[in-house]
Formats: C-alpha cells, sequence, structure tokens
C-alpha cells in the first residue's frame, strides 16, 4: 500500500533534470516542434544559400573586398529593415504575415537559379539578389522571435533559445554540406533551386498551423506609431541598449572570420570548396555540443561572465584560424568558436526577451537582430578592407585582439540601471469619456501632494516614472512644480490621440504597478492625486 507523508513532513527537493532532458524540455510542446523544424528547414536554405553565393563570387572574382561584400549584402536588409519588419510582426497576424516571408524567399532563390542557368550573374547582380534575400530574412526573423515566448512557458524560454541556436548551427552543418555536394555534382544553381523548394515545404506548415489572432478592440496600431513607440522603448531601457552593445560589437569582430572564411579555406594545403564546407560544419558542431551545457552554464554563471569567456574563446578560436597551416589545425580551432558563438549570442538573446513584453517583443527583437546584423555588415566591410589593405591572416588576427578588447571595455565602463522588472501584464481599468474626440493628441495632468523635504527624492522616482511613460508609447512627459506652492507637483504626459492614450492601459505590467504604489506612498493629500485630460485644441484635424 502507498504512504502518504504527514503533513508536517518536510517534502523532498525536486531532482534536478538530466543536463540532456532539460535542454530539450520545449520539444514537449507540439507546436514548438513543429515551429522548429520549419525554423531548421529554413535556416538549412539560408545557409546553402549563404554558402553558394560566397563559392560563385569566388569564381566570378578573386577580389577580398567582392568576397567579404557577399556577407555585407546578406545582413545588411536586416540592419535596414529590422525596425519596419518588427513593427510589422507586432501588428499584423503572425502567421499570415510569416507565410509572406517564406514566399518571398521562394522567389528570390528562383529567380537566382535562373539567373545562373542563362549564365547572366556577375558580381554586382550577386549582390543584388542576396541583397533581396536578406529582404526576407529581415522580414521572417523578428516574426519567428515573437512567435517563441507563445509556444513555451516562460521558465523554458532559455532552453528554447538554445534550441533555435541548435537549429541554425545544425543548419550550418546540413546546410554547407548540402550546398558542396550539389555544386560539386550540379553547380550552384540548383543549390538555389532546392532552396525554393525548401521555403514552399516551410510555407505550407506554416499555413496548416492553427493560431487564433488575439482580437484587439482599440484596433491595429498605426504603422509610422509602432516603429516610433518600438524605437522608443528600447531608447529608454538601459537593460536592452546594453545588451544591444554588447551583441553589435561581438557580431562585428566574429564576423572577420565568417566573411573571410572562404579564402582562409582556400589559403590551406589542398584548400578548396570541401574545405570551406567542412570548416562551417565543425564550427556547427561545436554550437549544438555547447546548446547541451548552457542551462547549467546560466545556474552557475551569471550574464556577463558567460559573455566575457565565450568572447575570449571566439578570440582565442579566431587568432588559431589566422594562423592555422592545414585543416587539421583549423578543425579545433572551429569547433571551440561555435562553442563560444552560441554561449555569447544565446546568453544575450535570452538577455534580451526577458527584458521585452510581448505587446512590443517583434520590434525589440527586430531591434536587437537590427544589432547583429548592422555590426555584421559593418564588420565584414571593415574586415575585408583590412585584408586588402595587409592580408587575410592579419585581418582575422587583429579582429580576434580587438573583440575582446571591446568587450571588457564595454563591461567595465557600461552599466544596466536597476534590477530585471515583472513584465507580467495586468488588466487596468480604462478611462472613460462623454464624448472620445476623434483626433488630436491627449495631455493628461496629475497632481500630487509632496512633503518640501522629500521633494528630490520625489524627482528622483518620477525620472523612473518618464522612462515607463515614454515606454509605454506617450509622446511628451514632463514634471512641473508650483513656484507659489512648494508642495504641489503635476505630473504631465501627452498622447498621440485618445486611441493611443487608452492603448498605453493595455501595456500596464506588475512592475509598473508598484511604480505607481512607489508615487503614492510620496503624496500626502487626503484625496487621491486629481487627474485630469484635455485635448490640445492646435492638434485637432478640421
Amino acid at each position: 500500500m502507498q504512504q502518504t507523508p504527514a503533513p508536517d513532513e518536510p517534502s523532498p527537493p525536486p531532482s534536478r533534470p538530466p543536463l540532456g532532458l532539460a535542454a530539450l524540455a520545449p520539444f514537449q510542446h507540439v507546436v514548438f516542434r513543429t515551429l522548429w523544424t520549419t525554423w531548421l528547414m529554413a535556416n538549412v536554405s539560408m545557409w546553402m544559400n549563404d554558402v553558394a553565393a560566397a563559392w560563385l563570387m569566388t569564381s566570378l572574382t578573386s577580389s577580398p573586398v567582392w568576397v567579404a561584400l557577399v556577407q555585407t549584402a546578406a545582413t545588411l536588409p536586416v540592419f535596414l529593415l529590422g525596425l519596419p519588419s518588427g513593427a510589422l510582426a507586432d501588428t499584423l497576424d503572425r502567421r499570415r504575415y510569416f507565410l509572406g516571408t517564406q514566399l518571398w524567399i521562394a522567389i528570390v532563390a528562383l529567380t537566382l537559379c535562373t539567373v545562373v542557368l542563362l549564365d547572366g550573374m556577375s558580381p554586382p547582380v550577386l549582390l543584388g539578389l542576396v541583397f533581396a534575400n536578406g529582404i526576407g530574412l529581415a522580414m521572417r526573423w523578428p516574426v519567428f522571435a515573437a512567435i517563441v515566448p507563445e509556444l513555451v512557458p516562460r521558465q523554458q524560454l532559455p532552453q528554447a533559445l538554445a534550441l533555435n541556436g541548435v537549429s541554425m548551427n545544425a543548419s550550418r552543418i546540413i546546410g554547407p554540406l548540402l550546398a558542396g555536394a550539389i555544386i560539386a555534382g550540379l553547380g550552384s544553381a540548383y543549390v538555389f533551386v532546392l532552396n525554393a523548394l525548401l521555403a514552399m515545404v516551410s510555407a505550407v506548415i506554416i499555413w496548416r498551423w492553427r493560431r487564433e489572432q488575439p482580437p484587439n478592440p482599440l484596433g491595429r496600431e498605426p504603422f509610422w506609431s509602432a516603429m516610433r513607440v518600438g524605437w522608443q522603448f528600447v531608447r529608454q531601457s538601459s537593460r536592452l541598449r546594453v545588451v544591444y552593445l554588447h551583441i553589435s560589437l561581438f557580431f562585428f569582430h566574429s564576423t572577420a572570420l565568417m566573411a573571410l572564411l572562404p579564402l582562409l579555406a582556400l589559403g590551406m594545403a589542398g584548400g578548396n570548396a570541401g574545405t570551406f564546407t567542412v570548416l562551417l560544419a565543425t564550427m556547427g558542431s561545436g554550437a549544438i555540443v555547447s546548446a547541451l551545457f548552457l542551462p547549467r552554464l546560466r545556474q552557475n554563471l551569471p550574464r556577463d561572465a558567460i559573455v566575457m569567456g565565450g568572447v575570449t574563446v571566439q578570440s582565442l578560436a579566431m587568432a588559431g584560424m589566422a594562423f592555422a597551416p592545414s585543416v587539421g589545425w583549423a578543425i579545433p580551432a572551429m569547433f571551440m568558436g561555435g562553442m563560444a558563438w552560441i554561449a555569447t549570442a544565446n546568453s544575450l538573446s535570452v538577455s534580451a526577451q526577458l527584458t521585452l513584453p510581448d505587446w512590443v517583443r517583434a520590434r525589440g527583437m527586430s531591434m536587437y537582430q537590427m544589432a547583429i546584423m548592422g555590426g555584421s555588415a559593418l564588420g565584414a566591410a571593415f574586415w575585408g578592407k583590412v585584408a586588402s589593405w595587409t592580408d587575410v591572416h592579419t585581418s582575422v588576427g587583429v579582429a580576434a585582439l580587438s573583440g575582446v578588447t571591446a568587450t571588457w571595455l564595454a563591461q567595465r565602463f557600461v552599466r544596466e540601471r536597476g534590477p530585471l522588472e515583472d513584465l507580467t501584464p495586468v488588466r487596468w481599468k480604462s478611462p472613460k469619456a462623454e464624448t472620445p474626440p476623434p483626433s488630436g493628441q491627449v495631455m493628461i495632468n496629475i497632481e500630487y501632494r509632496i512633503d518640501p523635504a522629500r521633494a528630490e527624492d520625489f524627482r528622483r522616482l518620477m525620472q523612473e516614472s518618464r522612462r515607463s511613460r515614454m515606454r509605454q508609447g506617450a509622446l511628451h512627459w514632463e514634471l512641473l512644480h508650483d513656484l507659489s506652492d512648494p508642495g504641489r507637483f503635476v505630473e504631465q504626459v501627452v498622447d498621440e490621440s485618445w486611441t493611443e492614450h487608452l492603448r498605453r492601459f493595455d501595456r500596464i505590467s506588475s512592475a509598473d504597478v508598484a511604480l505607481r504604489e512607489r508615487r503614492l506612498a510620496f503624496h500626502i493629500g487626503t484625496e487621491p492625486p486629481v487627474i485630469t485630460r484635455y485635448v490640445m485644441e492646435s492638434t485637432v484635424k478640421s
């Protein structure tokens, strides 16, 4: 007979899941498994395209600048279009939007195939088509980043993001191997044919996914307003700014290896397309192995320690690649580089995701991707130019040294302010108006009565209030002090319209409620603070 422990008997501590099982926990969810498979196919297609394009460029020209610009053309669209694509992903049906990006990539792949078969390829044409493919990637990445937190519980989000990194790096093995085999046996054109087929299969899977778009009684957020609010949210978040700085520095320096890898592979003894493929696959293998250890690593080390360690190992790997005389020396360096790459990128990605509420997640992650791709695009062009001034090995070696130095300086002098906020959404009663204004900006005045002796502490707290209001989407914020009454302060907030004013109440989090309680603790009036709302007549449309 089963025995029941006494009520006062302490329960045994929950056993820690085995290392591999903890890392694979998100696969318990069917929709995550399905979309992860789609993401894997999309990444395989991306790497096949990158390998085929990079190798095709080496057959068109031997200039290191042209070869490095393939990486720039692939990543620059994400930098240019990241915020618009994030705004669309936050305001449109994410399933349909995701589907549209896959169809775009399929069309570009078919165009690439056709141009190669018609013998019309040249370096400028190749860069243009790689840029067009990059547009599809720019539009696709933010929506997938915003979807992932919908698919798994919050406590499994770090593992889910690590598995996305595994998808990226498994595709780094599969994609180059497939591309290399197809290039050797059939030619580059058929790589692009397979890319189109994979994109279409992914589109079918997304089309079959049944996702309910949550209704919004306020309607769709205007596109330009959505872009402004997304930019404002990041600008007012010191934690996000620090994360974006670190990820851009990391990719600016580490991309020197990826951009110049075709030339490093050719420069080794017996180097050819197969050498390039093996090195990419080795780096992907290192990343996959590292992903299994990330849950335990995050339990034992703070984020900054993981990032600094990852950058240091990555720099050592790059230095090893810069001076590796043969593939035998290069393979361990690329393996360690892959392990360091996913540890660094995943740690920063988790920090960004946990700092973003769902209503602005795609916009925030699109700017995270902009930081990655902006750093990659600038880094590829810069280190390609350094290679043309010196040589490929010197360029990669200098990038390795400057990368670890820049990260150390950033951690030393650029700090985050405040603890991680509780972003749990809170249902808050929206204000009512007898005749809601159809147009015009709305000004809200909140009057506080404060003990003059505590005025400085109140002013400091209200700076936190300013950041909170601006993150929620306010146009303008001021704190007014009555010159004739030292205890009277007025917080003034301006919203773009009555609808956008109501939208801010949908964005209130537990952290905002806690901040409100801290504000009210300063108020010494017998009645709650007086709130008045006005329409700014000069902004009303005739």
